[in-house]
């Protein structure tokens, strides 16, 4: 670090802040012994901003004249190496290139130049094998020609979802005021203002379970016993309550099986008479099938008698007496 450097860099004007916030952090990473050689990688990152983004910033800082780069590879691997940076408030700082100078620096060649202490970050390029000769304005991979490339943090679909949520919760308590007499429009009590007031009207939907219906038919009444508006929606939270707890209870009601009556058995049909049962009666012993004991009463039996549908004969062959 340089504070010569530092402080030449913060003398600059007419440059936009992410300008100049890339020219202090070059001068920032000057050695007043070895110069300037950070990577695009390291600036970027201290920039916090996408390498094509600095390589516009660096570029306009090179045509104000501020900067000079001198681009170097190494003679062995043919990599490229860090880009070392001249500041325009080092000595022998270059005003006008030359043909045979290029950069303005005609020892350009790169294998005078001083240690770079980040040389171990490695070539800038990432590709194997021999660079071309010819050297593009950019020599990164993949340079980015669209400088909005961060990927989206959720999806178009939900980010969509929740600013509809927003806008119906504006809605929402926008007629909340309605219904306590509050213009909405006009100066908000203080205890109305900001988002601690938005939040606690939220709660009464997430914990109370209220549907926005409910919260301003609930609101509506309390003016009937308190004309003036509340002082806050915390002064709302005993009737919201009360409300919820009605919900409960006609839920629950809503949900038990009818009262304990007992219920009416079904209407039984019309009995059979004596003339009916005897002749059922006297069939069972005419046949020739089982015939349980006790099956036939004395009444029963006398029944079959006096209507001649059975003999006494038959009765004690069948067993009854």
């Amino acid at each position: 670090m340089s504070h010569a450097a530092t402080n030449w860099a913060i003398a600059q004007r007419g440059l936009k802040p992410a300008t100049k916030i890339v020219l202090w952090l070059l001068c920032d990473r000057h050695n007043p012994d070895y110069g300037c050689f950070p990577t695009q990688a390291r600036l970027a990152e201290d920039a916090e901003m996408s390498i094509s983004a600095l390589n516009d910033h660096l570029a306009t800082l090179e045509r104000c004249g501020l900067i000079r780069r001198i681009r170097t590879h190494d003679p062995h691997t043919h990599r490229r190496m860090p880009t070392r940076y001249i500041l325009g408030f080092e000595k022998g700082f270059p005003q006008d290139p030359t043909p045979e100078s290029g950069d303005g620096f005609p020892e350009n060649t790169g294998e005078n130049d001083a240690p770079s202490p980040e040389i171990t970050d490695g070539a800038i390029s990432e590709f194997e094998g021999d660079p071309s000769p010819d050297f593009a304005e950019s020599h990164l991979r993949n340079p980015e020609n669209n400088l909005v490339r961060e990927p989206l943090i959720q999806p178009v679909k939900e980010e969509e979802g929740a600013q509809a949520r927003e806008t119906e919760f504006d809605r929402l308590f926008e007629e909340l005021l309605k219904a306590l007499g509050i213009n909405p429009d006009g100066d908000l009590p203080v205890w109305w203002q900001g988002w601690p007031a938005r939040a606690h009207v939220q709660r009464w939907i997430d914990d109370l379970g209220l549907t926005e219906d409910e919260i301003i038919a609930t609101a509506r009444a309390t003016r009937q016993d308190h004309p003036a508006p509340p002082d806050g929606p915390k002064a709302l939270d005993r009737a919201m309550e009360r409300a919820a707890k009605r919900n409960s209870q006609t839920a629950a009601a809503s949900s038990k099986p009818p009262s304990g009556k007992r219920q009416a058995k079904p209407t039984e049909g019309p009995r059979p008479s004596t003339d009916e049962l005897a002749a059922f009666y006297a069939n069972m012993v005419n046949s020739d099938g089982f015939l349980p004991a006790n099956t036939i009463s004395n009444t029963i039996r006398d029944a079959m008698l006096a209507r001649g549908l059975v003999t006494p004969e038959r009765l004690r062959a069948r067993g009854v007496r």
